[in-house]
């Protein structure tokens, strides 16, 4: 069973930046898609990022120009660079990722964006 951990959550004050970091737990073999969502309390979980097999990135518009999403496909890691942080990305984050063999959720790691 493959696992995803994520590291890299905290607090930081409004316009820090935080890294993110999902590593499987073993080889996820014929990768499609690698995702990051997030959930604030009391809201519905949203994507944020997501990277394909070719490397694409896509975004939602809250968080374009700010976020990066990246991969080290040896490591089977997925990274989110967060930048510019505002109150409203406090969230837990969750990385997601599909796979031939079926759909891969981490556990969350939290965000909190506060002076």
């Amino acid at each position: 069973q493959v696992q995803l951990v994520e590291s890299g959550g905290g607090l930081v004050q409004p316009g820090g930046s935080l890294r993110l970091s999902c590593a499987a737990s073993r080889n996820i073999f014929s990768i499609y898609t690698m995702n990051w969502y997030r959930q604030a309390p009391g809201n519905q979980r949203e994507l944020v990022a997501t990277i394909t097999l070719s490397g694409s990135t896509n975004y939602a518009d809250s968080v374009k120009g700010r976020f990066t999403i990246s991969k080290d496909n040896a490591k089977n890691t997925v990274y989110l660079q967060m930048n510019s942080l505002k109150l409203e990305d406090t969230a837990v984050y969750y990385c997601r990722v599909t796979a031939r063999s079926g759909n891969y959720w981490g556990q969350g790691t939290q965000v909190t964006v506060s002076s």
